[in-house]
């Protein structure tokens, strides 16, 4: 993962989906070269000269200031993610704003383990920004039974989606849109660790393995991990719409704890119910999947 690639194609991409009028600019002339707003029409936005946003642009954000990639994402009329993408790059060329962070964990705690195990009524998870699951209790191993087991390496939601399509289809209600939050967060973790190595060869398979991913990678496209909503057609005990939230562990930096629940006296909060009853005599508590380099 190259940088100044990264800077380039991140920064053209966003210029090129903004209209001059919705940047409030005449649009001059019914036959513009380029598709969105032109290089010299983001400076002017920015308060920035052409030259200067030209070289930015080109990846040369070392040692720009807080202030400028402020005006910058203004005027690219980024949103919160985008904004702290923008800011990981510039980080990554050289600018001021920390040390190099260290990639996600591999391992759970035994104490987190405790935790999950204790979670009896809900699916619960533990993963890192690398879509790597490393911990699970019985009802979100209960809930995910469908995807894929690799003894070589810890299971995966992103394998999942872009290698096993059709069984993620089946599973899961709104694929397009899981395969496109799912691009979007990793392309927004390898803004933050680009370095990692596991990372680097997981973006390397995908790329290779799956066209869609290639094409939702090629997007340029990021995503915090946040609450939502997922949709699931679960073997056993058919649709469950969950609410999902994904809370960061500030003692693991890297790893979130992800837990789904659904309001009481809903179709899902009885399938949970099943699904808990299902999963009791098949599971045991909550143990790691061992990470694997692979």
């Amino acid at each position: 993962m190259d940088p100044r690639t990264d800077i380039r194609e991140f920064l053209s991409s966003r210029r090129a989906r903004i209209a001059p009028e919705q940047a409030g600019l005449p649009a001059y002339g019914g036959n513009r070269r380029v598709k969105g707003l032109r290089r010299e029409e983001v400076a002017l936005l920015a308060g920035v000269s052409v030259d200067y946003y030209v070289r930015m642009e080109r990846g040369g954000l070392a040692g720009v200031s807080d202030g400028v990639l402020d005006a910058l994402a203004c005027a690219l009329q980024l949103d919160e993610a985008e904004r702290d993408h923008l800011f990981h790059l510039a980080r990554r060329s050289g600018a001021p704003g920390g040390p190099r962070r260290r990639g996600p964990a591999a391992t759970v705690r035994s104490t987190l383990h405790q935790v999950l195990d204790a979670i009896s009524a809900a699916p619960a998870w533990i993963g890192n920004g690398n879509f790597d699951v490393l911990a699970m209790n019985p009802l979100a191993r209960a809930l995910y039974s469908p995807m894929p087991a690799d003894p070589r390496r810890p299971a995966n939601t992103a394998r999942f989606v872009y290698l096993h399509p059709e069984a993620a289809k089946d599973f899961f209600v709104d694929y397009d849109h899981i395969a496109d939050v799912v691009a979007a967060k990793l392309r927004m973790e390898a803004g933050r660790n680009p370095h990692d190595g596991k990372l680097i060869a997981l973006v390397g398979e995908l790329s290779t393995r799956s066209e869609l991913f290639r094409q939702r990678w090629a997007s340029q496209d990021v995503r915090l991990h946040r609450s939502g909503r997922k949709r699931v057609r679960h073997p056993i005990v058919g649709r469950l719409d969950l609410d999902v939230e994904s809370l960061e562990l500030p003692a693991e930096p890297g790893l979130h704890l992800n837990v789904y629940t659904a309001p009481a006296g809903t179709p899902t909060a009885d399938n949970l119910a099943l699904l808990a009853s299902w999963a009791a005599p098949r599971q045991t508590p909550a143990t790691a999947l061992e990470a694997h380099d692979g």
